[in-house]
């Protein structure tokens, strides 16, 4: 299961693309793995926290937007965009009987159209084409991010996969990290985006190359239907409970989260009157990383020694409350660099945690990249939620204090709802 020779997939035997792994990854398989999700989230991220803020602020004048509105539109749409793109590629990766295997040949399109994508943005010239470079690298990173995730319970022992959504988890905030790093540093808009799209095109080469994937074999592939396909998107909560209750846990501290670093670049500039307001993002966001790798790994490994998910994954969302509630009552910058310790840390239990509990409520082994893109739907909606919520917020209801105490009284609903899941400890 950890071959890391070239070559087309492994053979056409289906218990080998359907069964439950039990063979350990390695850590060469983990690594490259681990890249690969890091590099698409700088794609993400480098645009989400400076570019994208950036490029709202030099469009607005003479659109009748504030740049406030002007962000909130454009990543809206782009996140309608995640919201259907994940699911249906994950879906359509489920199907797929490459030679190459199932998962490789969408993270090699989705990376590469990507990168195209953000090079468009770069070159945009006001906000339609802004919003539509967004929109297609939202389309692009998501049919990679689907095939990506789908990977670990393809591959992984349930056992072994608190460690993997670590390691996973370390480098998606390390991708967070550098895209804010190579959007801040690379000088412009226009460079901002050239370095990111080099770096998630770059970043998923080592796994591709290095490590098979899994085929499925024509023969163990369901029989086509457009409303077998659509139909199949639609999993009841009432027949799987389980899987009900963790999308809304992770949904609504995801909500939680996006309600905090939405317009962090305003609220340094606008509330506090921050100096260097893009630095302090830059500074914030590796204070918190560093906290995250304090705890990611380490969480996820302490998860699969013991056993259990549901514990870990509600101290996590508290801790992450606190932190929006710690800025809702003093929104200094002394009370920011609080918060982002306190989110560093509980996000890191969240992120490795969590992604293992997700993979434990899966329905079926033949759907774990559609249903998996399901669960990371849950990661798209709070980015049209947040906006929508944020912008009435801070012009017309309480301003930033308010703000940051919705999104500590969402968190803290997240939390709590965890414990709904009675199929894992």
């Amino acid at each position: 299961m950890t071959a890391s020779a070239h070559g087309p997939a492994q053979g056409p035997a289906p218990d080998l693309a359907l069964a439950e792994p039990v063979e350990r990854v390695g850590r060469g398989w983990t690594a490259t793995l681990s890249l690969a999700n890091g590099a698409i989230w700088v794609g993400w991220f480098g645009p989400l926290q400076i570019l994208l803020a950036s490029q709202a602020e030099d469009f607005a004048p003479g659109t009748g937007m504030s740049k406030e509105a002007v962000l909130a539109w454009v990543t809206g749409a782009g996140a309608a965009v995640s919201l259907l793109a994940n699911p249906v590629f994950g879906a359509l990766s489920d199907r797929t009987t490459s030679r190459w295997g199932r998962r490789t040949p969408w993270i090699v399109a989705g990376t590469a159209g990507g990168a195209l994508s953000l090079l468009l943005l770069g070159a945009a010239g006001g906000p339609w084409t802004m919003a539509l470079g967004w929109c297609l690298a939202q389309l692009a990173l998501n049919a990679a991010w689907a095939a990506v995730t789908a990977a670990v319970p393809d591959r992984v022992p349930r056992l072994q996969r608190g460690a993997v959504g670590g390691w996973l988890g370390a480098a998606q905030i390390l991708g967070v990290v550098g895209g804010t790093g190579l959007a801040t540093l690379a000088g412009g808009v226009t460079a901002g985006y050239a370095a990111c799209a080099a770096f998630t095109l770059l970043g998923v080469l080592p796994y591709v190359l290095r490590h098979r994937d899994i085929r499925l074999p024509r023969a163990a592939r369901p029989a086509w239907s457009w409303r077998g396909f659509l139909g199949s998107f639609w999993l009841s909560p009432r027949r799987y409970p389980d899987f009900g209750w963790a999308w809304l846990t992770r949904f609504l501290v995801n909500l939680s989260n996006s309600l905090g670093v939405m317009y962090l670049l305003y609220f340094l500039r606008d509330r506090m009157h921050h100096s260097d307001p893009e630095q302090g993002v830059l500074i914030l966001t590796a204070l918190n990383a560093s906290m995250l790798l304090a705890t990611v790994v380490v969480a996820g490994m302490w998860s699969d020694r013991v056993g259990r998910r549901k514990p870990f994954v509600t101290c996590s969302g508290v801790v992450m409350a606190v932190a929006a509630g710690v800025i809702a009552l003093s929104p200094t910058w002394t009370g920011t660099v609080v918060a982002s310790v306190l989110l560093g840390l509980g996000f890191g239990v969240f992120a490795s945690v969590d992604f293992a509990l997700m993979t434990d409520v899966l329905p079926k082994a033949l759907d774990r990249g559609k249903d998996l893109g399901v669960i990371n739907a849950a990661n798209a909606v709070p980015q049209v939620a947040a906006p929508a919520l944020a912008a009435p917020i801070v012009t017309y209801l309480g301003g930033y204090r308010v703000l940051y105490a919705v999104a500590a009284a969402v968190g803290l609903a997240g939390a709590v709802l965890v414990n709904r899941i009675k199929g894992v400890d």
